[in-house]
């Protein structure tokens, strides 16, 4: 699908009614010294005023477009306290390198600004590495487990099968009693991925060495579900593109919305699950007082040490997932109280709503924007264009594990199920 040089044209103007229509957003475009374009960054007021009431947790990621210019589409997101995707900020790159990331944080940090315990997760990029680095001196970032174990298999094949749930469970751990246990089993099986995951840094994939609380976003998921869902948008020109994902993010925004207004229970879905398992967990527990806050709690011959007044646990749970352990479930059933005000407000329901108390407004009909002259004057070149070498690609390249994943997992078309094909369905014979 071609891209004429006016759908960059349009873009100031767009731009222009975008920023008008949406008060308080951060709405940015670069262009190189010859007018061609280079970037656009866009961090709309609603999602500005929603990251107030979450978690500051950023994943980022990039996915390359398919359009004539190609290019790279950017996002930056974050979990509300149902567990939903919530956007902050999304743009056009011309490519991944050091320049172009930089000129995005930059721009989100500007729209943002910088949060305690703020961390990003991302992919390994050597580039966006860099960039948080240099616009964000102080915060943390994390690897994305799962982009982390994809390199280990391509560089170790033998450890794919054997240690991926074993890393998995270790990058999740609560205690240094389990994490040291779990990297003894690797290091016995090889220990070249215990040495390569020791060079990575234990702080940057383990949630237990993390300098501040990552909590339950151990990979970059959440980026990649907004990936996926732009696959057949990323052909379009850039603006018909970036307008498609203002409809589906306003979309998703009164849903969430909807959502959590209907919600009546003491936590957002995702977390109230979680509350409820801890809860059935806690039911053949012992517990002995020490003080009035202070309890041991027996649990299949372990002993916890659970601190109401801190909202602490030995296991750690409690005070890196923000909710009431199984062990101090069982304190407070012993005690006859609610777990409510030891809960993080993040996940409440009241939370989740002011998350969305600012709706995304629809754009008027281009025939009733008012642009000013100097901005519809105003042209954008598109970028120099180089047809890449090869049949253009339109799935993503997938590594080594994830083909070795899907063996012998072939689904019947005629019945549903798995390990078989139509031609040997028993359920087909059958019904014949």
């Amino acid at each position: 699908m071609g891209q004429p040089a006016a759908s960059y044209g349009k873009l100031p103007g767009n731009l222009y009614t975008l920023d008008k229509t949406y008060p308080c957003s951060h709405i940015r475009m670069k262009k190189t010294p010859e007018n061609e374009f280079l970037y656009v960054f866009i961090a709309l007021h609603a999602f500005i005023k929603g990251f107030d009431h979450c978690r500051p947790i950023v994943v980022v990621d990039a996915s390359h477009l398919k359009s004539t210019y190609t290019g790279a589409f950017v996002s930056a997101n974050t979990l509300d306290g149902a567990g939903n995707i919530l956007p902050l900020a999304y743009g056009v790159i011309d490519s991944e390198n050091d320049a172009s990331w930089t000129w995005f944080f930059e721009q989100f940090k500007e729209a943002y600004g910088e949060r305690e315990n703020m961390c990003v997760v991302s992919d390994r990029h050597n580039s966006i590495i860099k960039a948080v680095s240099i616009v964000y001196n102080n915060i943390q970032h994390y690897a994305c487990i799962w982009h982390l174990w994809a390199n280990v298999c391509k560089n170790f094949r033998k450890a794919n099968e054997q240690l991926s749930e074993v890393f998995y469970t270790m990058a999740k751990a609560y205690t240094q009693t389990d994490f040291d246990k779990l990297m003894k089993r690797v290091e016995q099986f090889d220990v070249r991925v215990k040495n390569y995951l020791e060079l990575v840094g234990y702080e940057k994939w383990a949630r237990l060495y993390a300098p501040v609380p990552r909590g339950w976003v151990m990979t970059s998921n959440i980026a990649e579900c907004i990936n996926s869902t732009l696959v057949a948008a990323r052909e379009l020109p850039i603006f018909d593109f970036l307008e498609q994902v203002r409809l589906m993010f306003a979309r998703w925004n009164c849903t969430n919305r909807k959502n959590a207004s209907c919600t009546f229970t003491l936590l957002g879905k995702k977390f109230q699950e979680m509350l409820v398992l801890n809860e059935s967990k806690s039911g053949r527990m012992t517990v002995v007082p020490s003080t009035d806050y202070i309890y041991s709690v027996s649990d299949e011959g372990k002993s916890y040490i659970v601190c109401l007044e801190k909202k602490t646990c030995s296991c750690n749970r409690f005070q890196v997932d923000g909710i009431p352990c199984a062990h101090a479930w069982r304190v407070l059933n012993k005690k006859h109280m609610l777990p409510d005000e030891y809960c993080s407000d993040f996940y409440k329901p009241e939370t989740i709503l002011r998350t969305y108390e600012v709706p995304v407004y629809p754009l008027p009909d281009k025939s009733e924007w008012n642009i000013p002259e100097h901005i519809d004057t105003e042209v954008v070149l598109p970028p120099k264009y180089k047809r890449p070498p090869g049949r253009p690609k339109k799935q993503r390249e997938k590594s080594f594990s994830e083909f070795s994943k899907r063996k012998g997992t072939n689904s019947c078309s005629t019945c549903g199920q798995r390990g078989h094909n139509r031609r040997s369905c028993r359920t087909a014979t059958r019904n014949a």
